[in-house]
């Protein structure tokens, strides 16, 4: 009886060390997502195609802007990312009121001195990105998207005309005004709808095929959303 205990004792002391191993292994959290850099033709073509649906879309079903990144700022996400891209910093006054600064708008290529008359363009449209995937996600993963600013492509300040021109638009048929802007801004298009899992249309997809053909040397950089 006494050897049948010590054995049992001994048997114990073997396992649980794994017993630990494997709690602690499950415990553990999960690795970031790494950065992918392809070239703009692959970048496309990696992509999922698929047929979009607006049903059901209200711009209210993402909520923006919330408390942004440091909600102790007292700065919401559209002034975090106006201090983060301006060239020359605004004044910030109680409860993040900016004013005076600089900013370049890359759309059109215009210098802006009042925050006033930026918008905070969502790089994939809000409505687009419904069309495009959104639509399946949860209330916070659309409020996510919706003021992401993990990526630098995610959210631009560009002037209020432009933003307002392009509007729910993609790049099939929308492009900024500035011909130069051309391929940065389909390689950062195109490196939020894989940063965001989200799909494109057959005839989205056929012009952003053709302007990577044209863009031969634009490198897409992007990490998958947590």
């Amino acid at each position: 009886m006494i050897k049948k205990l010590l054995r049992v004792a001994a048997l114990s002391l073997v396992l649980s060390p794994l017993v630990l191993s494997s709690a602690t292994a499950s415990a553990a959290p999960a690795a970031p997502a790494a950065a992918e850099v392809l070239n703009l033709v692959d970048a496309v073509a990696q992509i999922p195609v698929a047929d979009e649906s607006r049903a059901g879309y209200t711009r209210d079903k993402f909520k923006h802007w919330n408390a942004g990144l440091d909600p102790a700022d007292g700065c919401n996400t559209r002034n975090e990312v106006l201090l983060s891209e301006a060239i020359v910093a605004p004044d910030v006054a109680a409860g993040c009121k900016l004013s005076g600064g600089v900013w370049l708008s890359y759309y059109d290529g215009q210098e802006v001195n009042d925050p006033g008359k930026l918008d905070i363009d969502h790089m994939v449209p809000l409505a687009e990105a419904w069309d495009s995937g959104a639509s399946a996600w949860t209330p916070a993963r659309r409020e996510a998207y919706a003021n992401d600013q993990g990526a630098a492509t995610s959210l631009v300040a560009v002037t209020a005309r432009t933003n307002r021109s392009k509007a729910d638009q993609d790049p099939a048929q929308w492009m900024p005004p500035l011909p130069d802007a051309h391929c940065r801004y389909v390689g950062e298009w195109t490196a939020t709808k894989l940063r965001w899992g989200l799909t494109v249309d057959q005839t989205e997809a056929d012009a952003l095929a053709v302007y990577a053909q044209a863009c031969e040397t634009t490198v897409v950089h992007y990490t998958p959303a947590p």
